[in-house]
Order: C-alpha cells, then structure tokens, then sequence
C-alpha cells in the first residue's frame, strides 16, 4: 500500500506557459545554468542536494545493498562480486526489486533543488516524474561483462524538436576518471541535420525507435562538426540534467572510486495523456519501473534473472516504502487522473 502524509485532491491542470525553454539554440541568455543547458545540450547545477542528505541517500544506498545479506561489505570493495549483490548491469543499472521505489529513490526525486531545477527549465509546477532505473557502479569489474561505449541519442530521430530533459543526481565524488557520464555538446543543436546527412546509415537495432546508437560513420559526423567528447565531473548532491537529443554514454571508473547516482527525468503534465497517467499509476502501486520517459511509455518488471533464472533474491515491494508528502505524490501523476 503506498503511504502518503496528505491525501490530495485531483488537480486542475493551468494552462502552458510559453516562457518554457524551446533548447534549440534560440534562447534567450538567463544568466544562470540555462544557458549552458541551451548552449552545450547538459548542465550541472552545484550542490542541488545538500550535502548532508546526498551523503544520507549514498549512506541508504549501501544499506540496501548490504541487506540483501549476500555478503557484500561497501568496506571491502573484494566483495563487489556478482554472486554478492543483486543483479546490476556492466553499466551499472539496477532496475528490478523495487529499487525505483525505495524511500531513497522518492526522497531524491522530491528533493526541491531536483524537481525546482525541472520547474525552471519548463516554467511550471505541473510536472510528473520517471520511476527510472539506480546505479550502482564498482569499479574494476571482472565478474561481469566488460562496458563498452555506447554513444547514443534517447530520441527518436523521426521527432527532432526538444521532448526529453533527463538527469542524474549524483551521490558520490566523480571525477574525471572516476567513470560516469560523457557527452558530446552541441550536438542536439545539430540532430536534425545529422538524421538528415545520416538517413541511408543502417541504424544499431535497438528496441525503441526512442534510442538512437551512433554507428563508427555517425562519430565520424561528429567529430568533422567540430564537436568533442566532454567527461562530466559532478560532486555529491549535485544534478546533471541533458537533453535527450545530445549524444551521450557512460564511462567506466579507472580509479577505486565507486559512482552512485539515481536517474531523474521530468516532464509537464500538459504533455501526457489520461491514458499514460493511468499506466503510469498502474507502475507505481505495482512498484515497477519505467524508462525515463516519465509517461511511462515503456514500464519494466521487479523480476531479476540470475544466470536465465528468476533471482531467488528478487523483492517485489520496497523494503524502506516511501512517505510521500504532497507536492511529491503529484510527481506520480495520480492527482491529475480525471475521475
């Protein structure tokens, strides 16, 4: 059952406010981190989190980690095995067990200086919230596959204007070779063209036309554009937003340094259907995740596989369930369902 502090009323959507970022190179100059946004297609706004409560949400992470009692210790990083943990990909995504639910995962979506960042970018308050995956990455990694670069867009290319703004908030030092998030600036600016010049390019097959893989020629693109691969380097409690059209991928950590981060992405009311709300309040009393397409385009499952066996470890509620006050139950969507 999911616990809120308030219950809320269905809520009256206004109408869309045209001061709302257009992100295709005709903004107007702010004066803060919206002009690097609309300039290089990502940003980092310091310290979004305080840093207290970043160091908390990292100190719950490991927690959640630890009891599955698998043997894991974050003391000892020899214990970062597969067989000592849940199951997280060799790109470091967590996306089964609730995990998208747990308290930590809700307080951080909640947290003022994430959603305010989103209120900015779309000038309302209106907004709903992905349920989307957590990382969790270790570095030196042999018992998993190795992670290879997978440069790509998280749009699809037939819908080339601004649609997605996605984010992280990162909860652990990252610097510049700690791994994590790398991308190339400038380049949502010139997705159109690029889908334009690259139209006979076979695409990487992928299972929605809302991801896009650069192939060898697509890089090449890039670079004869002029553009250049940027390492993101983010303290705890800050938030990296990008726009979906830049390219972008993660890296993997040559140093000791492990990287938690929880993925947040959102997106205005105004821009979802009756019918995507309710698959999306579907997911939430279910405790599934999505993408992070907060409509819920696409909603996942609880059940892990280990070794093409459902994981005996699999959890199919929170173990921390989350309180939500008001302002983040709107954040489900539920709220703005018309009875």
């Amino acid at each position: 059952m999911i616990t809120t502090t308030t219950k809320t009323a269905s809520v009256t959507l206004k109408a869309p406010n045209e001061a709302a970022m257009e992100a295709d190179g005709t903004d107007t100059t702010y004066g803060d981190w919206k002009d690097d946004l609309a300039r290089d297609g990502y940003t980092v706004i310091k310290g979004a989190i305080p840093r207290e409560r970043a160091d908390k949400y990292a100190d719950q992470m490991y927690t959640w980690l630890e009891e599955f009692n698998l043997g894991f210790d974050r003391n000892d990083l020899s214990t970062v095995h597969k067989d000592k943990l849940p199951v997280i990909t060799e790109k470091g995504m967590c996306l089964q067990y609730a995990v998208t639910h747990e308290d930590f995962a809700w307080g951080i979506r909640g947290e003022p200086g994430v959603v305010g960042a989103f209120e900015k970018v779309y000038d309302s308050k209106d907004l709903i919230v992905s349920f989307d995956a957590t990382n969790f990455t270790f570095p030196n990694r042999i018992d998993i596959p190795a992670n290879k670069p997978w440069p790509h867009q998280d749009q699809d290319p037939a819908k080339p204007d601004f649609r997605c703004l996605q984010g992280l908030a990162n909860l652990l030092p990252n610097g510049p070779d700690d791994g994590g998030l790398i991308v190339c600036p400038g380049g949502h600016v010139l997705s159109e063209e690029f889908h334009k010049d690259m139209a006979d390019e076979p695409r990487i097959p992928a299972w929605t036309p809302e991801w896009y893989g650069f192939t060898e020629n697509g890089m090449k693109w890039l670079e004869n554009k002029g553009l250049k691969w940027v390492k993101v380097c983010a303290e705890p409690g800050d938030l990296l937003m990008w726009d979906s059209r830049t390219p972008h991928y993660n890296l993997s950590s040559k140093t000791t340094q492990p990287r938690f981060a929880i993925y947040t992405c959102y997106m205005p009311v105004a821009d979802v259907t009756q019918k995507d709300l309710l698959r999306k309040k579907d997911a939430f009393e279910r405790w599934v995740g999505t993408t992070h397409w907060p409509n819920a385009r696409h909603v996942g499952s609880k059940v892990a596989k280990r070794d093409g066996e459902d994981d005996p470890h699999n959890r199919f509620e929170p173990r921390n369930k989350p309180v939500l006050d008001e302002r983040t139950f709107k954040l489900t969507g539920i709220p703005y369902i018309k009875v």
